[in-house]
């Protein structure tokens, strides 16, 4: 399977990139994760549960990174095995790009899924993959709110975006290690795992 798609933020490209490396925002953003960790240089190790249709299964997998630009882009593939419901593998490209109104997320996903998850018929494994992502953005762009509630609330003030979600006080920074950006594109590499 194959997916693209991309996502206006209202965030610098340096304060995506480094929410994106944040293993708590991360862990939040991603639907049904349970674990992200740090296994070795590049490497984590994620965990999370997930259910497609009458599918439903705990997966794990690795993700390696490779070709690091920050805060511009990354690639990374990824490998994960659900038991008696199925795997994935493949690899995603994320690229952020500055503009005037902030940023641009945009991936570009190659998976493939075997197991009882790929007998599952691809409209309904495209459609979960494509909700699942849609989530991620959903949340990932609530986050960014929290965080930085002074370049949404410009954007409000100027009409230039609409949200049901009011800007919360934002939280105390931490040391943000670069692993996590690859994990915001986990999400969209699990999804699409599945989706393939």
């Amino acid at each position: 399977m194959d997916m693209q798609g991309s996502r206006q933020l209202a965030v610098t490209q340096q304060q995506a990139w480094d929410a994106l490396n944040d293993p708590a925002v991360l862990k939040a953003c991603i639907p049904g994760c349970d674990k992200v960790e740090a296994t070795g240089e590049n490497q984590y190790a994620i965990a999370m549960a997930l259910k497609i249709g009458p599918v439903s299964a705990k997966f794990t997998g690795k993700i390696t990174l490779s070709d690091i630009n920050p805060p511009a882009s990354y690639k990374l593939s990824f490998d994960g095995q659900g038991g008696v419901a199925g795997f994935g593998k493949g690899s995603a490209e994320v690229v952020l790009a500055p503009n005037d109104d902030g940023c641009e997320l945009s991936y570009t996903v190659h998976a493939s899924v075997g197991g009882k998850v790929a007998q599952l018929g691809q409209r309904l494994i495209d459609g979960a993959a494509k909700s699942m992502a849609e989530d991620f953005f959903k949340r990932f762009d609530e986050e960014m709110q929290r965080q930085h509630p002074e370049s949404y609330a410009a954007k409000m003030v100027m009409g230039e975006i609409e949200t049901d979600t009011p800007p919360l006080a934002a939280p105390a920074k931490a040391a943000i290690p670069l692993w996590v950006w690859v994990v915001g594109a986990a999400v969209l590499a699990v999804a699409v795992w599945l989706g393939s």
